[in-house]
């Protein structure tokens, strides 16, 4: 392209266009906050009985899976030292704080195993007290609000007690082999369960 000045004529060279992938690629590298699953989730309307849950850790699984508290993203933390995997989907209640300054933790039985990250509604019915390394580390008992198998109960109680003795079992063994010390109290019903979501939020 020519251009005048002074009388003289210049050559201007003008520059092509930013490849597509070149204009993605410095959109995608500007800044953006990312919603983070403990402080930016709701709860849900429904809770305490009725929440929404985080899940860290699917059924059958020997990784510990939990939240970075930092990233909001889910890590790993280690492999189970024990021939135990989780009997059931295990998380998080969002915005909610215990005594051990982390979310609510939840046990919530349904049909299948879900991915690491992804949130559902669930039910309470039921709390685990526990007691890890001599720290409350209470376990909220939950089924999932959606799965047509597990959604009609709505007390612990009303599970088969082969399921309770299961559960159990998995806390208080899979972590004998890092000799460290659980206890687990008896089960309570749904009303303390809620509560204690309550007292939590």
């Amino acid at each position: 392209m020519a251009g005048e000045a002074d009388g003289k004529t210049y050559q201007v060279s003008r520059m092509p266009p930013a490849a597509l992938n070149e204009r993605i690629l410095s959109s995608m590298s500007q800044k953006h906050v990312a919603a983070h699953p403990w402080h930016d989730l709701e709860i849900g309307p429904g809770a305490p009985a009725v929440f929404n849950c985080v899940v860290e850790i699917p059924r059958g699984s020997k990784v510990k899976y939990e939240l970075d508290k930092a990233t909001g993203l889910i890590k790993v933390d280690r492999v189970l030292y024990s021939s135990v995997v989780y009997p059931h989907n295990y998380g998080f209640i969002p915005r909610t704080l215990c005594e051990d300054n982390d979310p609510m933790d939840v046990l919530v039985l349904m049909q299948e195993q879900v991915v690491p990250g992804c949130f559902l509604r669930a039910r309470a019915i039921g709390l685990m007290p526990m007691i890890d390394q001599g720290e409350k580390d209470d376990k909220i008992i939950a089924v999932c609000a959606d799965d047509p198998e597990y959604r009609h109960f709505r007390d612990i109680s009303e599970l088969p007690p082969h399921r309770l003795q299961e559960i159990r079992r998995f806390f208080e063994d899979y972590k004998k082999n890092e000799n460290k010390e659980v206890a687990v109290n008896d089960f309570l019903p749904a009303e303390d369960a809620i509560n204690a979501i309550k007292y939590s939020m």
